[in-house]
């Protein structure tokens, strides 16, 4: 039986309060094997960049329990939550995120910096990541010179750098043209299938999930899964 790296279970979450208060997540469970590519679907406000931002701990705020790596994020003070998401996850968002004033090689290496984690112990990963990514000629780059597609490729070549052992995506395609978006997803099947990195990603992309090989979706709070 194939493990289990990510684990939610009867996860609910509610924002705000009183008459105000928004139901969004209720009672949903997930379970993601190791290595998988998972898409999560459904329909727009429906909960799905919710449920992965609890799942990558950015949210706190739910009861149920989520489990990450064989940890229950519920149990961990801010620095050790800190640490599993540097060490062990690898964050791609629909915005890019990068530092304007730093180049492609300076925004790629600056979690390693901030973790205090030596370049030196990582340059041939850096390499093979900017192989990857097709942004080998580009390292002495800003983040303006760049393409949306490219500025992408930066974010998930910093978010993988350190080897995490899975990819929590929001839409990563979501500022993309096509031909763009298509190049952002196979380089997520290359990682998931050469690397074994495990992937969940938030899309409204039937094209995007068909990457994937496992759909599932949020309906009414709760998960609906297949297969494809």
């Amino acid at each position: 039986m194939s493990e289990i790296v990510i684990s939610a279970k009867n996860i609910h979450k509610t924002f705000g309060k009183g008459e105000t208060a928004q139901v969004v997540l209720q009672g949903a469970d997930l379970a993601i094997e190791r290595g998988s590519f998972v898409s999560l679907m459904g329909e727009s406000g429906s909960g799905k960049s919710t449920l992965l931002y609890l799942i990558g701990g950015l949210d706190r705020d739910y009861t149920g329990e989520i489990t990450v790596a064989g940890q229950d994020i519920a149990t961990l003070d801010d620095k050790r939550l800190s640490d599993l998401r540097c060490r062990r996850m690898g964050f791609v968002f629909q915005f890019y995120n990068l530092a304007a004033n730093l180049t492609v090689e300076d925004n790629i290496l600056l979690p390693l910096e901030m973790s205090g984690r030596k370049f030196a112990e990582y340059r041939d990963a850096y390499e093979e990541i900017l192989e990857i990514t097709g942004l080998e000629n580009k390292r002495r780059s800003y983040p303006a010179q760049l393409s949306g597609g490219q500025q992408q490729r930066v974010a998930i070549a910093r978010a993988v750098l350190g080897e995490p052992e899975i990819i929590l995506a929001d839409e990563a395609t979501g500022n993309l043209d096509a031909a763009s978006g298509a190049e952002i997803m196979q380089v997520f099947r290359y990682l998931n299938q050469a690397k074994g990195v495990t992937i969940l990603q938030v899309t409204h992309s039937a094209e995007c999930a068909s990457y994937s090989n496992r759909i599932v979706r949020l309906i009414n709070g709760k998960i609906i899964d297949r297969s494809v």
